[in-house]
């Protein structure tokens, strides 16, 4: 039986490069850049020190992108336009000795989350966390040279945790020229109540 132009191409080119090839290349390389942590940048200290991989790197550098927004499926090809260009220049950095820290975290809170859920029924938590996981698939078969280990999602609540806390700081917070510094809005009460400061007049601003 006479060979298929397809089986024939292989039997003539066998190390063709094709997609099959490029995914099997692809995915190893990546699996070995994970278990050698070789985008990981080392701390000083804490959880995350590295001193002996510290000591063979030079400058820090952090590169950061702007966050993709987790209220759809997946990428669309805006992002890796972005973001090959910072890959690119953190994977240089790096090989001028500079100690890169290049990370990517997702941006999730808003109106389409919410507004999934309404048409949907189903919990904004549990749709975005699926979207972020495809995310993170898709930026590692991006060949992205993140450090997997520092990426974050503000919809997650050890994090957002603390930006609620600066807003309520800021809250009860009002700036005095004089000193210039924030103070206590509770310090502010107390020195209209006791007539040690009076209130601004319209246009005056506060001194």
């Amino acid at each position: 039986m006479e060979d298929s132009n397809e089986q024939q191409a292989e039997r003539l080119t066998p190390f063709r490069y094709t997609a099959a090839l490029a995914t099997d290349i692809e995915t190893r390389w990546q699996d070995t850049w994970d278990e050698r942590g070789t985008f990981n940048s080392p701390n000083p200290a804490g959880p995350l020190a590295d001193p002996d991989a510290l000591s063979d790197r030079g400058e820090k550098l952090f590169v950061l992108d702007m966050f993709p927004y987790p209220s759809g499926a997946g990428l669309h090809v805006g992002h890796p336009l972005g973001y090959i260009g910072t890959d690119v220049y953190s994977r240089f950095k790096r090989m001028t000795q500079h100690n890169v820290l290049y990370t990517m975290g997702f941006d999730a809170f808003g109106l389409p989350a919410e507004q999934y859920a309404v048409q949907t029924g189903q919990h904004p938590a549990i749709t975005t966390d699926d979207n972020v996981a495809n995310m993170r698939r898709q930026l590692r078969r991006l060949g992205l040279s993140h450090d997997r280990r520092r990426s974050i999602s503000t919809t997650d609540p050890e994090y957002y945790r603390w930006t609620q806390w600066i807003f309520t700081q800021i809250f009860n917070s009002w700036y005095d020229t004089d000193l210039e510094r924030a103070r206590p809005i509770s310090e502010l009460v107390d020195e209209f109540e006791s007539e040690t400061r009076s209130p601004p007049t319209v246009g005056s601003g506060l001194k």
